[in-house]
């Protein structure tokens, strides 16, 4: 299991949960994640959504073993990965995946 500290992605990790978003510049699907994954962090207190441009991050990607974008990992109040999804996004998957990092969501 992965443990991220706020100090490998360049932001702090969520008090409750992180939601981090592996992207790349011409990727229409990661434009999208981002409004779901913004707007979920938006409403959920302790969330944090950190978006990390998967080009300019390739040792981090190769550790984390992210193969496409976008690729979103939910990590818990201690950078643990919790959950790990590829693709775009609804609301309905972010909201249901940030049930097992944050219990009483």
């Amino acid at each position: 299991m992965s443990q991220l500290e706020g100090a490998d992605l360049g932001h702090p990790l969520g008090d409750r949960a992180t939601l981090l978003q592996f992207s790349s510049a011409f990727c229409a699907p990661c434009r999208a994640t981002r409004r779901v994954l913004s707007d979920v962090a938006g409403v959920v207190p302790g969330v944090v959504h950190v978006e990390v441009d998967a080009e300019h991050h390739l040792e981090l990607v190769r550790r984390l073993h992210v193969v496409r974008t976008p690729t979103t990992l939910i990590l818990d109040e201690h950078g643990r990965e919790v959950s790990r999804a590829t693709g775009a996004l609804r609301k309905e998957q972010v909201l249901a995946a940030l049930g097992q990092a944050v219990p009483d969501l």
